[in-house]
């Protein structure tokens, strides 16, 4: 038997390999492009900076160093120059798609950092598998701008699991709707009408504004932002604030709140401050064509009545005032019951000497149902009100 030579017994001493075949190697070299591992074949291992990960421009010497060990796939047995080519990301790759298939059948909440912000959705990866969440699922309200979760991290369920094709699509708007489920639920079985509770504007219409409660929002109507009146939410509140609100009603999922605290009542004492006979001052709030409406103060408006304006006659009460005026004038009518305030200026006017009249000057005293007026009546209602107090 003839002896083997000493590169005969080392080569037989080397393992053989196999494109796709998984094996471990040793580092021995690194460079910011690529990393040279020992797999215990007759040649090296080469594992590009493109092998070893999707990520652009990673400097592999922060990722390895001489001495440390990994698993690596064999991509080419023979590069051509007798090199071994390796891959590092395709290993991850199949060993993430098994990752991915067992969350996706058992629902598994993922998480993982959004790497690109495109135009229909977001990409993450999850060891090394590319997955889409489409712009319409990643929240439970349409969003227009996703830049927002550029580089944060995010939960997720993989919805759609097709490795066939590559195709791997994340939802996170099932987790958000969920949770808000959830945290309803909570909700109302902790509150009820008459709570005051603390919550933060979501949203500011023209009619209102939206309070989140945390688990369902709850509608603040215009109408019950403040005693007094409220020209635009908009001026008031803005998207954020935080507020203490009154529950109103609550009416299924459905929430009225309000800012009307009965502490703050301005009716409370009024029938002292405003009794007949008090001589009061205050500004024309607005106008109609039978009389002014007065604000005595936030929430409380008294009618002046185009004939208790002055002893000569005046077609429309615009003649002879502005909105923002100051007057003065004398309580001839409260009722605390229906909330009205009557005065009169002519009242405080001292009578003409030599004139006797046929009628008493407070003859002609009217009130008006001002919280029906100041909420919003329409033209007709309007007409037949001054109707109703023509003299």
């Amino acid at each position: 038997m003839s002896e083997l030579t000493f590169e005969q017994m080392l080569e037989e001493s080397l393992k053989t390999i196999h494109t796709g075949e998984v094996v471990e190697g040793t580092v021995i070299d690194v460079k910011p492009e690529e990393i040279i591992l020992n797999i215990g074949y007759k040649s090296d291992g080469v594992l590009t900076r493109n092998e070893y990960t999707n990520e652009p421009n990673v400097d592999l010497t922060t990722i390895a160093k001489p001495g440390d060990t990994m698993e690596v796939k064999v991509l080419k047995v023979n590069d051509g120059e007798g090199q071994v080519l390796l891959t590092y990301k395709r290993l991850a790759a199949d060993r993430g798609n098994k990752r991915i298939e067992e969350a996706y059948n058992n629902n598994e909440v993922l998480k993982a950092k959004v790497t690109q912000v495109l135009d229909g959705g977001l990409s993450v990866v999850v060891e090394e598998v590319r997955i889409f969440i489409p712009a319409s699922l990643v929240s439970d309200t349409y969003e227009k701008d996703l830049t927002k979760y550029a580089g944060q991290e995010i939960e997720f369920v993989i919805s759609e699991y097709n490795p066939k094709r590559r195709r791997y699509i994340g939802d996170r708007k099932q987790l958000i709707m969920a949770e808000k489920a959830e945290l309803q639920k909570k909700l109302f079985e902790t509150i009820k009408a008459g709570d005051t509770v603390e919550g933060t504007v979501k949203n500011v219409t023209d009619f209102g504004a939206f309070i989140d409660l945390g688990g369902c929002d709850g509608l603040l109507h215009i109408s019950e932002m403040s005693w007094g009146r409220v020209e635009n939410p908009k001026k008031v509140f803005k998207v954020g604030d935080v507020v203490k609100v009154l529950i109103k009603e609550i009416s299924g999922t459905k929430i009225a709140l309000s800012l009307k605290f009965e502490d703050q009542n301005p009716w409370k004492g009024a029938a002292d401050k405003y009794a007949v006979g008090n001589v009061v001052t205050g500004k024309v709030a607005r106008m109609t064509d039978f009389g002014a409406f007065i604000e005595l103060e936030a929430g409380i408006d008294a009618l002046l009545h185009v004939s208790q304006i002055s002893k000569e006659h005046i077609e429309k009460p615009s003649d002879v005032l502005k909105t923002g005026e100051e007057v003065t004038a004398k309580v001839v009518d409260f009722n605390e019951e229906d909330k009205k305030i009557s005065l009169s200026i002519k009242a405080m006017l001292a009578p003409e000497p030599d004139e006797n009249k046929a009628e008493d000057d407070n003859a002609d005293v009217v009130s008006v149902d001002i919280d029906a007026v100041i909420s919003g009546e329409n033209a007709e209602e309007e007409t037949e009100t001054e109707a109703q107090y023509k003299l």
